[in-house]
């Protein structure tokens, strides 16, 4: 019995034994477990995606922008330069058309000019002309059509009506008042049945005139109208002047 009992706890000890090496022989391991990614997350991550998507949409389109600035400033100074040169070459056009028509003028209005001459140097308001002719004023006042009309105006560009009227005559020598009030009784009166070409056209009473013109014949004149129209060619028949003045 002894023998037995003795057998039995031997057998139990050799059985833990085994058991312990056993256990001593395993690896120790560990699960690490990694982080969820939250729905949360994941939105902010394609939020932050769809964010630098359209910074670089908006500065593809900015660049884009800024070229077609450029390109349309470049574009807008030459045509400012193409049209500064072709307002220089109108002039120069006409000052020169102007000259040649001055020669034949100044025959065919000699002895009229002699004559008118005399009657000026007497107006306080006048003087004579030392040089020149109709031709050249009447040149003139076309080259400026289309200039602006400004309240002031005297020129190279914008003008008011008797700016315009007073820069023509001095072409040719003829130093006029600067008003239309005293220009309308400058020179000698003339019907308006009899006008010739280079007379000054006048609105209002003679010595308190509200406008002035130049009649450039057929029936129109020249003038630096209003703000709408500036410097024009018109007809008589749509509004008929007052009176008018002859100079040359």
């Amino acid at each position: 019995m002894r023998a037995g009992v003795a057998g039995g706890v031997l057998s139990t000890l050799a059985v833990a034994g085994a058991s312990g090496s056993a256990n001593a022989a395993e690896p120790v391991t560990q699960t690490l477990e990694l982080p969820t990614l939250t729905a949360d997350l994941a939105t902010q991550v394609a939020q932050s995606a769809d964010a630098t998507q359209q910074a670089a949409a908006n500065y593809e389109l900015q660049a884009e922008r800024d070229a077609a600035a450029a390109k349309a400033a470049k574009q807008a100074k030459a045509d400012l330069a193409e049209a500064k040169h072709k307002a220089e070459a109108k002039k120069k056009a006409a000052a020169e058309a102007a000259r040649r028509a001055a020669a034949t003028e100044a025959a065919s209005r000699s002895s009229e000019r002699t004559t008118l001459s005399a009657s000026a140097s007497t107006s306080t308001n006048v003087s004579a002309p030392a040089s020149g002719s109709v031709a050249t004023v009447v040149a003139f006042l076309k080259a400026q059509v289309g200039d602006a009309y400004v309240m002031g105006g005297t020129g190279p560009n914008a003008w008011d009506c008797s700016g315009l009227v007073q820069a023509a005559f001095k072409q040719v020598g003829v130093d006029l008042p600067r008003v239309s009030q005293d220009q309308s009784t400058s020179g000698t009166p003339v019907s308006l049945s009899n006008l010739q070409v280079g007379d000054i056209l006048y609105w209002g009473s003679a010595g308190s005139a509200y406008h002035v013109g130049v009649y450039i014949g057929n029936g129109q004149y020249l003038d630096a109208a209003n703000p709408s129209k500036g410097v024009v060619i018109q007809d008589l028949s749509g509004y008929p002047a007052t009176g008018a003045v002859r100079v040359l």
